[in-house]
């Protein structure tokens, strides 16, 4: 196997001569890549060698983007007022950073109003088209039509 660590001359030794040499010195004798041929191995303290592990791990966790969905109703016959209303909602959604999800919701008999449904969703899509681009298209589900925007990364 091969071995690495401080103080030590790295090259490929005996399984028996590496646990001797890391007893030498006080310290465990850790595999850290199995995989490869031959395995590596390092001479470190094992609870000090934990700890830096789940450090590294916290922060790949904190530095990872959280990513949150703000859904928007709309109904087939939805007015200009409400429209402009729910369109400034989004807007500011979208300088936010979360994604938007919009949907037209049929009940009863208004299914088919379906073609004036992704009109809607269309036109939303393209009023907001400086700050989100759009995910999904306009797709029917059961009752509902809906689509996907996600926010544009600030230029500069």
């Amino acid at each position: 196997m091969r071995v690495v660590g401080e103080g030590i001359e790295p090259g490929v030794y005996s399984v028996s001569k590496a646990l001797e040499m890391a007893r030498e010195q006080g310290l465990d004798l850790v595999e850290i890549a199995p995989n490869v041929d031959p395995p590596v191995c390092k001479i470190v303290d094992y609870g000090k060698f934990l700890y830096e592990q789940k450090k590294k791990a916290k922060e790949v966790k904190a530095k990872a983007s959280k990513v949150v969905i703000k859904d928007i109703r709309f109904g087939p016959h939805t007015d200009d007022h409400d429209f402009n209303f729910k369109k400034n909602h989004a807007m500011k959604f979208l300088q936010e950073g979360c994604k938007v999800k919009a949907f037209v919701f049929f009940r009863g008999r208004e299914i088919v109003f379906k073609e004036q449904g992704e009109i809607l969703l269309l036109r939303f899509a393209s009023e907001l088209e400086e700050y989100g681009k759009a995910e999904q298209l306009p797709v029917l589900e059961g009752k509902k039509m809906q689509m996907v925007l996600a926010p544009r990364k600030p230029k500069g």
